[in-house]
């Protein structure tokens, strides 16, 4: 059996990747905007907590991409005779990165409003004990240096309520 944080942050990934959801939700935004925005492929999902500065050494991880892991996990209890009663908190970790900042602030924009109104439109059961309420929390990060000049992230925490026996 899959670790719960592991399957988790997987149901995560697979919102985001099927069917290409991403880049075409990022696309369809831009395009409402009148935005050229660089395309996120399905490849450029991943399950890592890798920081930027550590992904940047891994040829295979490009820019823009989405880290997707489990950042917390809490047993409540709430279901006393559950083995697993409570939540998965899942971070997806946008990173936008380009040789200027007038476009990384703007473009990291538009990948966080895609996870995001993807996450709005995956409310409720997600399947093997885990439903999704619809909460969720969005941080963004300064710019800084690294990356293909500059590098601007965001995390999108969500909470996954899980019962399990």
């Amino acid at each position: 059996m899959v670790p719960l944080t592991l399957l988790a942050a997987q149901k995560v990934s697979g919102l985001l990747t099927n069917s290409n959801a991403l880049q075409q939700t990022v696309a369809n935004l831009a395009s409402a905007c009148g935005v050229t925005v660089p395309s996120i492929s399905s490849a450029q999902v991943v399950m890592s907590s890798v920081s930027a500065d550590l992904g940047d050494m891994n040829l295979q991880l490009a820019y823009p991409r989405i880290c997707i892991y489990s950042s917390a996990a809490k047993n409540t209890q709430i279901e006393k005779f559950r083995s697993f009663s409570g939540s998965v908190t899942i971070t997806a970790e946008v990173f936008a990165s380009g040789n200027l900042i007038s476009d990384i602030d703007q473009w990291i924009h538009f990948y966080v409003e895609g996870v995001t109104q993807i996450l709005r439109q995956n409310i409720g059961d997600w399947g093997d004990g885990m439903f999704f309420p619809g909460t969720y929390d969005v941080q963004l990060q300064a710019a800084k240096t690294g990356g293909l000049g500059f590098v601007e992230s965001a995390k999108v925490s969500c909470i996954i309520n899980v019962s399990l026996n």
